[in-house]
């Protein structure tokens, strides 16, 4: 999902940046608020083909049995991120660890030792999972992370973590049938066209 930055009211002398994201959230319900390097951002309430491609993402992995036993697919499960004091992510889509419930850090976010891959689909704001959560998601050392570029009709699929980004990065087109990395624990293949139909508006 995208995220577009917001300018906070004012903190007063009591209130923290997490503070402020929390009341955020409560005034847009529906809304996905996230402090990404430091910075709130809000992510209006997802369209329906966007709820559509993550129903049918969600498929080939508890295909793989990959949804049960060892490891998680869940949506919207927070991500406590290394990049500031409170900075934390909500992936549309993730892979964790069976027992992320004991590994918990800070407002209901997790340790992101338990992410073995996040999942992006993009909205108006794709900059945001294009640039800013790639920088973030590779300092938390999150192995996979997948986007589901609507915008321009692609996945990206990015693997080894670096400093600032990922040192693989790899664009794949409608046609294309991806298999994601062997380190997830089992053969998933994505159907790029697929997806990327599942994404579009039908109007």
């Amino acid at each position: 999902m995208s995220a577009a930055p917001v300018e906070p009211p004012t903190p007063t002398e009591s209130q923290t940046q997490l503070d402020l994201a929390n009341r955020l959230m409560e005034q847009n319900p529906g809304s996905r608020v996230e402090i990404i390097g430091g910075v709130i951002v809000v992510s209006p309430p997802p369209d329906g083909p966007h709820a559509r491609v993550l129903n049918r993402i969600t498929h080939p992995f508890v295909a793989a049995g990959l949804g049960s036993g060892t490891t998680e697919v869940l949506q919207g499960i927070g991500l406590w991120l290394p990049g500031g004091p409170e900075d934390y992510a909500v992936p549309d889509l993730s892979l964790v660890d069976a027992d992320f419930d004991a590994h918990e850090i800070a407002n209901n976010c997790y340790d992101p030792a338990i992410f073995h891959l996040v999942l992006e689909v993009t909205s108006s704001n794709y900059n945001n999972d294009l640039r800013a959560k790639v920088v973030a998601y590779a300092s938390a050392k999150i192995p996979v992370y997948v986007i589901i570029d609507r915008k321009h009709s692609r996945i990206h699929v990015l693997t080894d973590p670096a400093e600032n980004g990922y040192d693989s990065h790899r664009v794949h087109a409608p046609g294309e049938l991806i298999t994601l990395p062997p380190s997830l624990g089992a053969e998933v293949k994505l159907d790029v066209e697929a997806l990327l139909r599942a994404g579009r508006r039908t109007d």
